[in-house]
């Protein structure tokens, strides 16, 4: 459907072989047998693989000329790096944001445990404030905040979803106070509104841990770079996978490609752990018993 918004009679072979090859990766077609997880080689017109520095390389092919655009509203809302973990997601927001020219505000968090479940357990007792700020997890913000004017966020919980703010939808920073930020929406049905958002205390509602985090917290992230789950909604004129980790979870590998909106629009940089270099291959991950029990 997205790339279908693109097509006219000059790309129309273009598009359907590029929607047939993302439709593939997502069934399990590449590579057969594709039953769990199989190595699959990326076209090259697809790849990036003259860098030195991996993370600089992606940078400037996602968004070129950042200091002269990173302003621009229309720049910034169809174009996002997309990665498998938080870890890696977190290393290039910081590298764009500390080229940025202007002065960073640090934010940082206050972290407890809901009370009325840590009674049960005596062991929470010992929960330390230093332990619960090194805490993450997926659609929660981090303890430490960094922001600067023009910064690309996105928000984590739906707000007023009559004024558009909901979870998912993407902000650059326009001012920014102790307690509040002023931001402007760069995507979602009110694109340009000026939006202030306080701090606010925030619960995890589903993680791994044995009891429920509160963090008062701005509800945003940083989000030059995001996670494949938060980029699932999100469409987008150009599309960076940065892969020095695979996919670790059913058709993750098929969800990200189909962010874009044009063949032109993706580009994927894989590398190895131990020397940075580039990779032909990544893994993809399809269960094809998930589709036989599909009713």
């Amino acid at each position: 459907m997205r790339l279908d918004s693109t097509l006219n009679s000059s790309n129309a072979h273009e598009i359907e072989s590029f929607s047939k090859w993302i439709l593939d990766v997502g069934d399990g077609k590449i590579s057969e047998p594709n039953d769990g997880y199989v190595e699959i080689t990326i076209p090259p017109k697809f790849l990036l693989t003259n860098f030195m520095d991996p993370i600089e390389k992606i940078v400037t092919s996602t968004y070129p000329n950042l200091l002269e655009n990173f302003t621009n509203p229309d720049f910034l809302q169809s174009r996002a790096i997309i990665a498998s973990t938080i870890k890696i997601v977190d290393e290039m927001n910081d590298y764009i944001t500390n080229i940025l020219p202007g002065d960073e505000k640090e934010f940082l968090s206050s972290d407890t445990i809901d009370r009325s479940e840590a009674n049960r357990n005596e062991a929470f007792e010992h929960l330390t404030p230093e332990f619960l700020s090194c805490l993450k997890t997926s659609s929660f913000p981090n303890h430490f905040l960094k922001l600067k004017i023009g910064t690309t966020i996105m928000l984590i919980r739906n707000l007023d979803q009559l004024e558009g703010l909901c979870n998912g939808t993407r902000l650059t920073v326009t001012r920014l106070a102790n307690n509040v930020i002023e931001t402007k929406m760069i995507s979602g049905t009110h694109i340009g509104n000026t939006i202030y958002i306080p701090i606010m205390s925030l619960y995890t509602s589903q993680s791994h841990w044995p009891f429920k985090l509160i963090r008062r917290q701005f509800s945003i992230i940083v989000s030059f770079a995001m996670t494949i789950n938060k980029s699932q909604g999100q469409s987008l004129d150009y599309v960076d996978l940065y892969f020095p980790t695979d996919v670790f979870s059913h058709r993750q590998l098929y969800v990200v490609m189909s962010r874009v909106k044009s063949k032109a629009g993706l580009k994927i940089l894989i590398h190895d752990k131990k020397d940075k270099l580039p990779l032909h291959e990544t893994i993809n991950m399809v269960f094809k018993e998930f589709f036989h029990n599909v009713v």
